[in-house]
This record gives C-alpha cells, sequence and structure tokens, in this order.
C-alpha cells in the first residue's frame, strides 16, 4: 500500500499525546494490579467488599483474554498483542491516522489496554504458582461485579476498562465520520487531505 508523503505529517503534540496516555493509562494499570496483589495476595485468599453484595475486590488469575476467552493460550495471546500494537503505531505515525485527535486519543487507550495485560502474559509481574517455582503466565485480574440471580461479570482489571472504552469510542468515532461523509456535508480544509485530517483540530 503506497501512503502519501504529505498525509505521514503528524503535528508534534499528537505524539505527546498518544505516548503519554497509553503510558499513563499502563503504568496505573500495573499500579493498581501490584497494589491489590500485595495486599490480598493470590487468588482465592481474601476478598475487600466495597458494596456487598455487588462490588468487591478480588485477585483472580486470567490465561485467556478478555472476560476469560481462550483459556491457556497465553502465547497466542501475546502475539496479538504485539502484532495490534505495532499496527496501532503504524497507522498512527507512518499512515498519518494520528493527525485526528479522536482517534489518537483513542487508540492510546487501546495501546495502554494491550501493553498493560501484555506485561502479565509474559510473566513480568514475577509471580509464581503457589506451591511451585512455576512462573505465572496470566493476566491479574481484580475488579469484580455480581448480582445473585441476575449477573456474574468475569473479574477485570484497568487494562481491560481501557481496552474496551477505547473501543467503544473508536466504533462511535468510525461511524459519525462515515456518517458525516456520506450525508453530503460540505468539505472544510484542503480536499486533497484526507477526512482525518481535516476533522483534527490542532
Amino acid at each position: 500500500m503506497n501512503v502519501d508523503p504529505g498525509a505521514r505529517i503528524v503535528p508534534a503534540n499528537r505524539y505527546l499525546l498518544f505516548f503519554g496516555v497509553a503510558v499513563g493509562g499502563c503504568a496505573i494499570d500495573l499500579a493498581s494490579k501490584s497494589w491489590i496483589f500485595d495486599r490480598l495476595g493470590m487468588p482465592g485468599r481474601n476478598q475487600i467488599w466495597l458494596w456487598r453484595p455487588v462490588f468487591s475486590l478480588t485477585t483472580s488469575l486470567n490465561e485467556g483474554a478478555l472476560f476469560g476467552l481462550g483459556q491457556g493460550l497465553t502465547t497466542v495471546f501475546a502475539a496479538l498483542s504485539v502484532a495490534a500494537a505495532i499496527f496501532i503505531i503504524y497507522w498512527l505515525f507512518y499512515a498519518g491516522a494520528a493527525r485526528d485527535r479522536v482517534l489518537t486519543l483513542t487508540l492510546a487507550l487501546i495501546a495502554a489496554g494491550i501493553f498493560g495485560n501484555l506485561y502479565d502474559r509474559l510473566g513480568m509481574h514475577g509471580l509464581r504458582w503457589p506451591g511451585t517455582a512455576e512462573r505465572v503466565y496470566a493476566v491479574r485480574d481484580w475488579l469484580y461485579f455480581r448480582i445473585d440471580g441476575v449477573i456474574n461479570w468475569p473479574v477485570f482489571n484497568l487494562a481491560d476498562s481501557l481496552l474496551v472504552c477505547g473501543a467503544l469510542v473508536l466504533f462511535w468515532h468510525v461511524w459519525t465520520m462515515q456518517r458525516s461523509s456520506g450525508g453530503g456535508a460540505e468539505p472544510t480544509g484542503d480536499p486533497s487531505q484526507p477526512a482525518s485530517a481535516t476533522a483534527a483540530n490542532e
């Protein structure tokens, strides 16, 4: 795919926005996981009720993907996470999509979630399975919602929340951009530039 060299020019503040949100979100996620696991220990030992019996803090280890899907496929999801991160950075800063501020922010949230959970999947948290020296290659979860007889939500973490929020905003942004471009609205800015560039606010 050929990329117009002019479309690759990205304002410097987009780099600051993306990496600030991505690094900051990832750091908050990792700090929260470390804090709760240091306090409560491995799963099944302790629990902190914030709103009984609906919301509690409880530790859990997830060897699958979001919502516990694909248990045991840690290596696969780690590889997919790396591929997704590379694609995001390529799309934003090589293809020029970072000229769109909303898109930059949205993908920064997704990247923060990707790296927060990737850190865990690579076993970099240093946890070991009880009674063994085997390193844990699993995501640390700790937020738990449930309503008896109605919902028993899988335990999740802040990285999961960032991923979901980013995906929802991305869907909404793309949908509204498509509606705008297909609604007969008058184009603004340089007609030679892609829609994402004219929509971005410097």
